[in-house]
């Protein structure tokens, strides 16, 4: 795995996600009272993107059917999801944000 630059911490305000996209995997990044997570940008259920979903608290709801993920763990927390999401490790040096993929 490879460190890659993404974004800047003060692109994202806390309670708010960022899609980006690194080594050809799309990921979303998610604030969480000013911690970077990144999880990918696929619900499991259907295979669309969370990027429109709602961030609440540690939890990215899923747009279309309300799946529910830990963003943290990338646990699935309500159906219909059941299999978990990749997370990726990440890094802040000052304002950039780097993710492992």
């Amino acid at each position: 795995m490879a460190k890659h630059r993404v974004a800047k911490v003060s692109d994202i305000a806390p309670g708010t996600t960022h899609q980006v996209v690194a080594d050809s995997v799309r990921m979303l990044l998610c604030n969480v009272e000013g911690k970077i997570y990144a999880i990918e940008d696929v619900c499991t259920h259907d295979g669309g993107p969370l990027e429109q979903g709602t961030l609440e608290g540690e939890c990215i709801v899923c747009p279309r059917h309300g799946a529910t993920f830990d963003v943290k763990t990338g646990d699935a927390l309500t159906l219909p999801a059941v299999v978990p999401l990749m997370t990726f490790d990440v890094t802040v040096e000052r304002d950039e944000i780097y993710v492992e993929a």
